[in-house]
């Protein structure tokens, strides 16, 4: 794919005829900014190392959940400080989102994104060396890793929607949001691997930011920083008309009523992945343990086992759902519109009795609770790429980094943000009521879970409700930003060179 503006005959200034090009004069029209374009490898380079660093941002989410049982032995934290560690983490990277969003559509995209990598990546290997005696430090850095992973999981994705278009883009999408599912699996994986293979789980923290370091020169050498709304040659985008305020982006967005539900369907999704995914190792383990599978873990460390099985599933059901979503989408939106609203409502409403029936079998069979665990993360995952490819078409191009960190913002402040310490919390005063067992102690954490499945049930109906705005909203997003402007000043030009030109008539009307 290239991406290239063409400028029309005459651009500045200058007209062809018999004599000659001619002079500028002070009536001619502005003149557009020079082509901007980009070889088809290049940007698919770009969209592979933009990719890898997803990988790495989404493993930095959930390493500590694969060590989260030998974490709480070490700082000699309970169920609900250990769910507001997770709290603490998305609360930072909430707040600074649209501090992200804000300088994403207005500054260099490639230097904000640089600066996030550095601070997650300085802040998750300095919290490996934090005494048991400061966990508060613990507290704080987890804070400031959300908060570098907030400018990526922002900006990234306007910079692939910059560099390319329709299916192109739902392709790609598709590709970048398989690593939201890979790269948390590859969390578990990690974070428990290496705390087996060591006996210490803070070296998980200390090899990522070897990863990062390769993953910042990729970005600097390898990725560049397209003009806003260049895939779709949109003019507005690109002739530098002034800047709209950040009030103004945020008025835009809250009429919208397409990104307010899909906004509002990517909430509940996030209070369910949050919960789940920081809680389900644990939970299994636990299951195992009523089972008489394992022993209880008295001090760290910890079996890992269900932090693997259940990180090796994530990656798997990912991978099959972020595909299966996108190719789905792809295919029937060609003929059906509001395909992409449909197709994530019916996966979440498909999802929620998956997920009940995975906590209700877990005391009395363990296979069956982990295959319709299963079934439950692949029909969530569906949803990833499809909800991206959703704002990137009904919002124009100048804000989409606020509309990105607005969606981000409410779906952590409304979803995981809270959902991980609120399954701690119940969970424990569940347990404050009943006989000190471990039995006990692991119903407590599956009835906590149970508002799970009615809050994805929630998540479908906003979808459909999305559906009932998608065109309206697509059709408003392209007549304002994909080229009216330049479509115009093209006519104008036209008009303005055949005036010029020696021995022409009068230029022929547009229609």
């Amino acid at each position: 794919m290239s991406v290239e503006f063409r400028q029309p005959e005459g651009l500045h200034g200058q007209s062809p005829g018999p004599g000659g090009p001619s002079r500028a004069t002070d009536t001619d029209p502005p003149s557009l900014p020079a082509p901007w374009s980009l070889p088809r490898w290049r940007a698919y380079v770009a969209a592979a190392v933009l990719c890898y660093i997803n990988l790495l941002n989404y493993m930095n989410w959930f390493i500590i959940a694969g060590v989260l049982l030998d974490v709480q032995k070490f700082f000699h934290i309970s169920d609900s400080n250990a769910g507001l560690l997770q709290t603490v983490f998305i609360s930072f990277l909430l707040l600074s989102a649209p501090v992200f969003g804000y300088l994403g559509d207005r500054h260099s995209r490639k230097a904000t994104l640089s600066f996030g990598i550095l601070l997650w990546s300085g802040a998750g290997l300095s919290s490996s060396f934090i005494s048991p005696r400061y966990s508060w430090l613990f507290f704080l850095s987890r804070g400031l890793v959300g908060t570098g992973t907030a400018s990526y999981s922002t900006i990234a994705p306007t910079v692939l929607g910059d560099l390319f278009v329709r299916d192109q883009r739902t392709r790609v999408l598709a590709i970048f949001y398989i690593f939201i599912p890979v790269g948390s699996g590859l969390g578990y994986v990690l974070g428990s691997a290496v705390a087996e293979l060591t006996g210490n789980w803070r070296w998980a923290l200390r090899i990522m930011p070897c990863l990062e370091a390769v993953a910042l020169i990729l970005l600097i050498m390898l990725v560049p920083d397209p003009p806003r709304g260049a895939a779709e040659k949109q003019g507005v985008a690109t002739t530098g008309d002034p800047r709209s305020s950040w009030c103004e982006d945020v008025r835009y967005l809250w009429r919208n009523w397409s990104f307010v539900w899909s906004t509002l369907g990517v909430t509940a999704m996030a209070f369910v992945t949050g919960a789940l995914g920081f809680w389900a190792p644990k939970f299994l383990f636990e299951a195992r343990v009523v089972h008489g599978l394992l022993l209880p873990c008295f001090r760290e460390p910890c079996n890992s086992q269900d932090s693997l099985i259940f990180g090796a599933l994530t990656v798997v059901t990912g991978i099959i759902g972020v595909i299966l979503g996108a190719e789905t989408s792809r295919r029937y939106k060609k003929v059906n519109p509001q395909a992409e609203p449909l197709i994530c409502a019916a996966s979440l409403l498909a999802a929620a009795p998956c997920l009940y029936l995975a906590l209700i079998l877990a005391p009395t069979t363990l296979l069956a609770s982990y295959v319709f665990l299963a079934l439950g993360e692949l029909l969530l995952s569906c949803n990833w790429a499809v909800v991206a490819d959703i704002l990137l078409s009904v919002v124009v191009p100048r804000c989409r980094g606020t509309a990105e960190a607005l969606q981000i913002t409410v779906g952590h402040i409304l979803g995981d943000a809270g959902s991980p310490y609120l399954m701690g919390l119940i969970s424990s005063a569940l347990q404050a009521g009943r006989p000190d067992t471990y039995l006990q102690r692991f119903l407590s954490l599956q009835q906590s879970f149970l508002c799970c499945a009615f809050v994805i049930a929630l998540g479908g109906g906003c979808f459909l409700l999305t559906a009932l705005y998608l065109e309206r909203d697509q059709a408003q997003a392209q007549k304002s930003g994909t080229g009216t402007l330049l479509l115009c000043t093209h006519a104008g030009l036209r008009s303005e060179n055949q005036r010029l030109i020696p021995g022409r008539g009068a230029p022929p009307k547009d229609p």
